[in-house]
């Protein structure tokens, strides 16, 4: 036996009769022959893992645009720490780590420059929107690899794709990403935005707090093992109803006193601004954009090739491509 089936027949062996199997997937848009020491859902992590969109996301905004310390999260250490919690859930209820691991590693990858202000804006500026759960898949079924996608299986690009919004995903593995998703972040953003002084401890909901937590550890175990007591055994990956209540009351303070951006209302409208003159200015000029870009263009729409290109966009990219564009350059002598 390869290294390969012996994984394979581990998995038959201790994975719960709800797990999905590597042997048993759905298999792939373009068929490959079988790796001899990795399983279908490893060889998808380490695609990943590798990817030119995965390393953008260390320059992608969480929450806070160019924050001024080197503790706050990015969208790279956000996707790794809902892979941290996706991997612990899988693991607990004898699912498929490997498959909940490459969901929770790609689920992000089609995020703007400057975070949630970015996808609003583009979801202003596009016919029919902008998600980036769909862009995520998009990522990986056509961006990337010189628009021939990463080929990832069946399992993976649904659950990048469902890891929010109402549908859910077709595997308990993604449903673990569900969730890991809301536990990290709203976790995270809190930690974030206290360092911030956006928050104080006070400043938080006592109702919550007392079923969930006083500390960032504590209120991530409490959840984790929530899931774990409700979901053992079961078809079903979900949380207790009382913990469950208590994070979407922790989430919705989270959005009226953080996401709103009040405090950061003119950063936000400035980073709206930069999306909004990009799209219009590629819109016009769309010769020069990449030509990665420009076939996407020629192929599906301006529009399409457009939104791609500055969705990619890193928020320092996207800054930088700005003042090229649009701020003059100034020169020594001037008026001299």
């Amino acid at each position: 036996m390869t290294i390969r089936e012996r994984l394979e027949e581990l998995e038959k062996q201790t994975l719960s009769p709800y797990a999905s199997l590597s042997a048993c997937s759905r298999g792939r848009e373009r068929a490959i022959a079988p790796d001899d020491m990795r399983t279908q859902y490893q060889r998808d992590r380490d695609r990943i893992l590798h990817c030119k969109s995965f390393r953008r996301l260390k320059g992608k905004t969480q929450v806070f645009l160019s924050p001024q310390g080197d503790h706050y999260r990015t969208r790279l250490t956000h996707t790794l720490e809902v892979t941290q919690v996706a991997r612990t859930l899988a693991r607990a209820l004898r699912l498929n780590e490997d498959l909940a691991e490459a969901i929770a590693m790609g689920h992000d990858l089609g995020h703007t420059p400057f975070g949630h202000a970015g996808e609003d804006a583009l979801a202003q500026l596009m016919e029919g929107g902008f998600e980036h759960r769909e862009q995520s898949r998009r990522v990986v079924e056509v961006l990337e690899d010189g628009g021939r996608g990463l080929n990832l299986t069946w399992e993976v690009r649904d659950g990048i794709e469902h890891h929010s919004g109402r549908v859910r995903p077709a595997t308990l593995e993604g449903c673990c990403v569900h969730l890991a998703d809301r536990i990290a972040y709203i976790n995270h953003d809190i930690d974030d935005a206290l360092r911030a002084g956006v928050l104080r401890m006070e400043d938080l909901p006592k109702a919550p707090i007392r079923v969930l937590g006083q500390t960032h550890g504590a209120r991530v175990g409490r959840m984790i093992s929530s899931v774990v007591a409700f979901s053992s055994e079961k078809n079903e990956v979900a949380m207790e109803p009382e913990v469950w209540e208590a994070l979407i009351e922790l989430r919705s303070f989270m959005f009226e006193r953080v996401y709103s951006r009040d405090w950061a209302a003119n950063e936000c409208q400035k980073t709206k601004h930069i999306v909004t003159e990009l799209v219009n200015y590629y819109m016009e000029h769309p010769s020069q954009m990449p030509n990665e870009y420009l076939e996407i263009a020629y192929r599906e729409g301006t529009q399409r090739g457009v939104c791609d290109f500055v969705a990619c966009m890193t928020d320092a990219y996207a800054i930088k491509t700005y003042q090229k564009l649009f701020i003059p350059p100034f020169f020594d002598g001037i008026g001299g």
